[in-house]
């Protein structure tokens, strides 16, 4: 089998990781030819190390368009470069990730009879891309010839028409590698500890988790709070935790390549987003056995955490409900204990095997009906 990955980059995001997953499984357990086209040029490498087998290519056609006759002459260049990618990488299909870089791969691909699949990773409600590209997004979906959700409630988002054509596929959860905990770039937590983790940005909600730590701080001064990540907000949530008097207690290290060293050294998880697609995070806090917490917001958690049973879900940005969770699972070794066990099973609820089973068995589809 011959595919074609594309997505606009490489960096440290969830869409991103499982990209690279996928490509480096298909390359060494398959044997397939992977190409994968970035829009992102090669001045920053991939965050997520990718198998050598798979034909990386960054196109370089990112950047930003000052207003919109410029956006549109560069849109111009970008379907071109990419349709010539494509082309040239000569894939049986072509799997895209995010909602521009679909759009875009479903104009550059316009009239060469390959198979597209396309992939959503957020809910698109909570998370708008503008007026035109919308537009464009309901026009040309129905094009594809599969789309790619992470959850139901993602895909109740679209018209039935894309709902008809429109799969639910998880992201795929790996469980825990084994690292040397000593290696470079290693975190160590201050015990007891709580841990967050994920881009520094509104959606996450990691205000929302600064305010109810605060609340639990009063209670439970030992422990400690760290949330991995980096992202446009540091320097307002670094405000923030002056602001509440948690300097001595809150960590914000940045970004770490491997979580799982770090994760296997808390003691709670809490996921505080105000909206999300399917949270690797959340999965891979459960796949090292962590208690964890989790805001029932659009959309993932739901679908990802048994509630009462490997975990709590609490009401979308409500401070108190998170506060009252934290407090709870710190009182009672106990249920965090039991928590801890359950919630394991998410690797085999959602393991690498199975998922990508269900994506060969959609691309097998497309390809040989095309």
């Amino acid at each position: 089998m011959r595919l074609t990955l594309v997505i606009s980059g490489l960096g440290a995001g969830g869409a991103e990781r499982i990209m690279s997953v996928m490509a480096n499984y298909w390359v060494s357990q398959k044997d397939w030819q992977i190409t994968l086209l970035t829009l992102h040029d090669d001045t920053i490498p991939p965050f997520y190390s990718l198998d050598v087998r798979v034909k990386y290519i960054p196109l370089g056609v990112a950047g930003f368009s000052p207003n919109p006759i410029v956006g549109i002459g560069n849109n111009i260049k970008r379907i071109q470069k990419l349709r010539s990618a494509i082309m040239d990488s000569q894939p049986y299909a072509v799997i895209s990730f995010m909602d521009r870089t679909n759009i875009l791969t479903l104009l550059a691909t316009w009239g060469l009879k390959i198979p597209i699949i396309i992939s959503e990773h957020v809910y698109p409600t909570c998370y708008p891309i503008g007026q035109s590209w919308e537009l464009l997004r309901q026009l040309l979906y129905p094009k594809a010839n599969r789309i790619v959700v992470l959850t139901e409630r993602i895909k109740s988002y679209f018209r039935s028409e894309i709902q008809s054509q429109t799969v639910v596929i998880p992201y795929p959860v790996l469980p825990p590698s084994e690292i040397d905990v000593n290696s470079a770039n290693t975190v160590f937590l201050q015990k007891p500890a709580i841990i967050a983790m994920g881009r520094l940005a509104e959606q996450k909600g990691f205000d929302l988790l600064l305010r109810a730590f605060a609340k639990v701080k009063t209670l439970f001064p030992e422990w400690s709070l760290t949330i991995l990540g980096e992202g446009v907000l540091r320097s307002n949530l670094e405000d923030l935790r002056h602001e509440l008097g948690l300097n001595d207690c809150v960590n914000l290290p940045g970004l770490v390549k491997n979580p799982y060293v770090i994760l296997r050294q808390a003691d709670l998880f809490v996921m505080s987003s105000r909206f999300e697609g399917f949270p690797n995070a959340l999965c891979e806090a459960m796949a090292c056995g962590l208690p964890v917490i989790s805001t029932d917001c659009p959309s993932g958690p739901r679908e990802i955490i048994q509630d009462g049973i490997d975990g709590i879900l609490v009401p979308n940005g409500d401070v108190e409900a998170l506060a009252a969770a934290m407090n709870r699972l710190i009182l009672n070794h106990e249920e965090r204990k039991n928590f801890g066990l359950a919630s394991q099973k998410v690797t085999e609820r959602f393991s690498l095997d199975r998922i990508m089973t269900i994506w060969e068995q959609i691309i097998n589809q497309v390809v040989h009906t095309h």
